[in-house]
């Protein structure tokens, strides 16, 4: 599997919200969430995409999603946002069995934990929930009679939350990760990808279907 690279960028020298994200958008590795996994059961594509950097700290993350019928019920950390507009990180350090899922709805609402499985698990600390930086836009309009939306998530995940210590370095770390986009109870429920899942139905808890970063 060709390992694709994080680009380091000094991200935290910006002070506004604004100027990290131009920099994420310019400097940022940019992948295509664009596979439809289940096209006969669930056919919905959305342009999706997200750009990944990080500065030896934490890892930036910038999703951008065009023209969602949105959906936005769970209000709160923990509640079930994969039934919302939602776009998903799920990563494992290479050699690692446990994975962690990192599930944002378009709000910015996360639901995150530490995996042995899909039904073993530890949701995050408090702490640690709060220590992920979360921002979101939505812009609003109308066709064809549809209310539709296009909106981002910007996020700032520590390196601690995704599984290593404060004295390593991100600097050639490999990672296994997915990036996801999903909305199980919205108008026309989606499962989308970035690296493709070879399952009869959706499941993005497999770790063996993930890609292969390497942190440069």
């Amino acid at each position: 599997m060709n390992s694709l690279k994080i680009p380091k960028q000094n991200i935290s020298q910006y002070e506004t919200m604004f100027d990290k994200i131009k920099l994420l958008n310019e400097a940022g590795l940019h992948l295509s969430i664009d596979k439809v996994n289940w096209p006969n059961e669930f056919p919905k594509l959305l342009p999706v995409s997200v750009h990944i950097a990080h500065d030896n700290d934490k890892v930036y993350l910038y999703y951008q999603v065009e023209g969602e019928e949105l959906r936005a019920v769970n209000n709160k950390d923990f509640m079930p946002v994969w039934q919302d507009s939602c776009v998903e990180f799920f990563v494992k350090r290479k050699g690692e069995q446990n994975y962690r899922n990192f599930e944002f709805n378009v709000h910015g609402v996360l639901l995150a934990a530490n995996h042995e499985s899909r039904e073993i698990a530890e949701y995050l600390s408090e702490e640690t929930m709060s220590s992920i930086v979360r921002f979101t836009t939505i812009r609003h309009y109308y066709k064809s009679q549809l209310q539709l939306s296009d909106w981002t998530l910007y996020a700032e995940i520590p390196k601690e939350a995704i599984g290593f210590t404060s004295d390593e370095n991100l600097s050639q770390q490999v990672i296994c990760a997915n990036f996801y986009k999903c909305g199980d109870e919205t108008s026309e429920p989606h499962y989308i990808s970035w690296n493709p899942i070879d399952l009869p139905k959706p499941d993005f808890h497999v770790p063996k279907f993930f890609g292969e970063l390497t942190f440069e």
